[in-house]
This record gives C-alpha cells, structure tokens and sequence, in this order.
C-alpha cells in the first residue's frame, strides 16, 4: 500500500511555541494574520487525533465555508468519505472531521470528540453558552482537548477563557497573546502602515490582539489604580482584611488592605483546600498584618468559620451578603476607582475580575451586582469587604464599621 502524505505549511516560531505550550483547553488571541486558522488547521491534522472524531466549529455558515474548502484540499490524500451536504470527512485512519457553524446553539449535540476547534472564537455569540452546555461534554468519552482561536472583540466569552488560561490555579487552561507582528511572514512595513491608516483603538485590537476595555462596565479606571505592589514586610498600617470564602469551584480570597494609605498590600487565592487548613492561613497573615478589623462573609459555611476564628481572638466582623450590602459595597467601591482613592495590585485575576463586572436592572427597579456567566467574582468581593472596613476607619467618628446594619467596633490587633 502506498504511503500517504498531506502536507501542511510548518508552523512558524510563535505557533511552534503554543503549540509546545499546549495545555488541554487552549486559548490563541491573535492579530489579524497572524495564522490561527492554519494554526487549528495544524492540530486538526496532529498524528495524536487523526484515529479520532474531531470537531470544527466557526461562528456562521459563511466563515466555516472557507476553512472547509481549504480542509478538503488538505485532507484529500487520506480521505475515505466526503460528505460535503454534512461537512464531513472521513480518513483511511479512521478518525473524522467534522464542520459546524455555532448559529445553532446545539452545533455538536450528542457527538464525541478527542479535540475540538474553535476559529474565531470571539464573534461566536454566547460563546460560554456553547462551551458549557454542549462543546464540554463532547470531549468526556475521549477525556479530550479544545482550541479556541480568535482576534478579539471585547471583554466577551472568549475574553474570559483568555483569563482562565492565565489563572496558575486553572491547571487545565493556557492563553497566549498574539500580535500579528509574531508572525514572521508578513512584512513589517504593512504592519507600520495599518498603524498609521488605523484608528488606535482599532489597531490595538486587530493587530496589537488587545482585549479594550468595556467602558460600560460597572467599574472604571481599573487600570489607572494597579499600581500597589506586594508588601513582604508590612509597614505600620492599619491594616484591614476582606474575605470572601470558597472551597471547590469557589476560591477563598483574602484582600488586605492599608486603611491609612488605601493602598491594596497583599492578595491570597486559594481552593480545594479544607476549611482547617483555610483557618491556619488566614490566622498566619492576621499573625504578620496584625489587622484592625478582618470583614469576613457570613453566608453558608462563613458562620461556623467565624466563630471559630473568633475565639482564637482574631476581630473578624461578620458580613451577610444580601443584595442590598452587596449593592452598597459594590457602589462604593466602584466611587473609590471613579475618584482614585484606592490602588490596587496588578494581579490578573483581580484586574480581570474587575474589569469583567456586571450590573443587571431588575424589573423591580433594583440592581443587581455578579460576575459574567462562567466567571467568579471572589476577587471583587473579598476587595468590596475590605473596603468597607477602610471607609469606616478612614471617618473622623470613633472607628466603627456597619456590617449586617450592626455597629461593630474596630480596634488595633
């Protein structure tokens, strides 16, 4: 029997790298040429799937059209089957490829995939609907991997995946950040001259692969204020806390705050860890903040926590989050950014989390406050707490915080 070849283009530098990088969801924000379809057409073709069903999915039926005339050229040398109605292509391997368009919210329903391929993610509408109610479950049979592939559009769906794959406690995920420039085959005189033919918004985002910043979010200037760096060794404070708890899908963060300066001094994010050992944590940087007040979420597993580190004589103030403290805490926090009265540090997470925030009106009229779908807000939280405590020591009244509509008192540690 004949050997049989098809023949793909090597992968530059910059799609070697990922390619090497890979995790097993993998997330390739890219400029405008930088290669992403011939990128995803590369894994498609990956020795490692080519025994296996793997499923291609685009934003609308027009844009699949051109990847799967540029597939079925590629692939002819080792099809079996085409069925070009189905866009389907079977392989002498025995594995497949399959074409979709993700206008349909059930693209891929009931099919089993050792990888899935995501081409321009960023314009598939409802993207985190796609991925967490069907895309997910496609790959269980074979435990397999996804791509997702795209210039982006804003803080969307695929914006938030970007994040998961720069987050050291999502394992799972990776992201890179492509510039079209990465790409050593397009010239670098048509790139100057984009920039300068381009409005810079649009050039920082279809070139430069930046994600703009939505200004309609509920917070603004987040940027402006990440300026705080990490204090190793604590200054004279004082300092208060904001906690906000989880365990496994959650995490439990840990905010600390200077209530003089304003200025965000240390960031503790963790899950999966039991609640003891979240304890001794959080009793080991009250032992090197020595904290005023720690504002600490009373919600679910919060209570039994509390009291526990109320007894070891920690001044942990209760917080019930209710739409009501929440909507507070959330306005005010959102005015200390508006004036620049608070800096915070420049982790990704955090700034991500902020950046990504939502306010939804209800028909009563009321507002309210969460993270997007798929996305947590424990960051945002645990900061919102914390500020709290820092407006009521910052108040020229003897130092009291209203947590649960109580006046607590708060003294030095």
């Amino acid at each position: 029997m004949p050997k049989l070849t098809i023949t793909l283009p090597k992968p530059h530098a910059a799609q070697a790298r990922v390619i090497s990088q890979a995790a097993r969801f993998n997330v390739v924000d890219c400029g405008r040429r930088f290669g992403k379809t011939q990128l995803g057409l590369d894994r498609a073709a990956d020795p490692a799937v080519l025994t296996y069903p793997v499923g291609w999915f685009s934003p609308t039926y027009k844009m699949l059209l051109e990847v799967w005339r540029e597939a079925s050229i590629l692939f002819q040398p080792i099809e079996k089957r085409k069925n070009a109605q189905e866009r389907r292509i079977e392989f002498v391997t025995g594995g497949l490829l399959e074409f979709w368009s993700l206008d349909d919210i059930n693209a891929g329903r009931g099919r089993k995939y050792k990888r899935v391929i995501v081409d321009e993610a960023a314009m598939v509408k409802m993207l985190m609907d796609h991925w967490q109610i069907v895309l997910r479950s496609t790959l269980a049979d074979y435990q397999g991997d996804a791509w997702f592939l795209s210039t982006p559009k804003g803080r969307n769906g695929f914006w938030q995946m970007w994040q998961w794959g720069q987050d050291p406690l999502q394992p799972e995920w990776a992201s890179w950040q492509m510039p079209t420039h990465a790409n050593p085959f397009i010239d670098k005189r048509e790139i100057e001259a984009m920039r300068q033919s381009m409005p810079e918004l649009v050039y920082n985002q279809e070139v430069m692969a930046q994600f703009l910043e939505d200004a309609g979010g509920v917070f603004r200037r987040v940027v402006d204020a990440a300026t705080a760096v990490p204090e190793e060794k604590p200054g004279p404070g004082p300092y208060i806390f904001g906690v906000d708890w989880g365990k496994m899908n959650d995490f439990t963060v840990i905010v600390v705050l200077d209530a003089k300066t304003k200025r965000m001094a240390y960031l503790d994010r963790f899950n999966q860890i039991d609640y003891h050992v979240q304890v001794g944590r959080l009793a080991a940087l009250a032992e090197k903040f020595r904290p005023a007040g720690i504002v600490a979420e009373r919600n679910s597993m919060g209570d039994p926590i509390i009291e526990q580190l109320q007894r070891q004589g920690l001044p942990v103030l209760p917080f019930t989050t209710t739409n009501a403290t929440k909507t507070r805490a959330i306005d005010e926090l959102g005015m200390a950014f508006e004036r620049g009265e608070i800096e915070i540090l420049n982790d990704l997470i955090l700034v991500g989390e902020l950046q990504a925030y939502e306010m939804e009106r209800l028909p009563s009229g009321m507002l309210r406050y969460s993270a997007p779908s798929g996305m947590h807000d424990d960051c945002v939280m645990a900061l919102a707490m914390a500020w709290q405590g820092v407006m009521e020591m910052s108040e020229p009244s003897p130092s009291s915080v209203v947590i649960d509509d109580d006046p607590v008192t708060i003294s030095p540690y």
